[in-house]
């Protein structure tokens, strides 16, 4: 099982509708397989790797992605630079061993559909994630209540994790790139 780390996972896959065929999953796999051993070789093939949206949610839904108990099913849109992601969150599982006495973080109890809109791309072997917003239940949380929430509740589990990450790319991708239904990575 390939654990990838979850910004790249935001950085790298893309789409909203269902999983895709089995074939987009076979597809995937031999497409990461290629980055995997491309990464390895001193000298890396500069071609273009393109991963369509049904290939990323067929490998999403697949095992080889370990999401957190807490986290449901997820699904990807890409869409030129920016990614829309839905799922739905189990907020008192990740709440669990953590108090607040702030009423205002009182709005993550429950299990609510959550959407994250995100500019991603990558450059230099670095991944960048810019979380612009995060609605649960199609109700945009304010700013301050994520910085708020990322603080007290994600920091503590997943220290790397925030509204704005950076983040070195895995297998010696240089570039990454989210375009309409699709994400291209240049290895070099």
């Amino acid at each position: 099982m390939r654990l990838l780390p979850a910004a790249f996972l935001l950085l790298a896959l893309s789409a909203v509708s269902s999983a895709g065929a089995p074939t987009d999953l076979a597809s995937a796999e031999q497409k990461l397989n290629h980055i995997a051993l491309n990464g390895r070789s001193p000298n890396p093939n500069p071609n273009p790797t393109v991963l369509s949206e049904g290939e990323v949610n067929a490998y999403l839904a697949s095992d080889h992605v370990r999401l957190p108990p807490e986290v449901g099913k997820v699904t990807l849109e890409g869409l030129d630079g920016a990614i829309t992601g839905r799922t739905r969150v189990d907020f008192d599982r990740l709440r669990e061993g953590v108090r607040s006495s702030n009423p205002l973080l009182s709005i993550f109890t429950g299990a609510h559909e959550v959407v994250v809109v995100a500019h991603a791309h990558g450059a230099g072997g670095r991944g960048l994630v810019h979380v612009d917003s995060v609605s649960l239940d199609n109700v945009e949380v304010p700013r301050f209540l994520l910085e708020l929430f990322v603080e007290k509740f994600l920091k503590p589990r997943y220290p790397d994790l925030g509204l704005d990450s950076e983040f070195a790319l895995p297998d010696r991708i240089d570039r990454a790139e989210v375009g309409k239904h699709e994400i291209t990575l240049v290895q070099k």
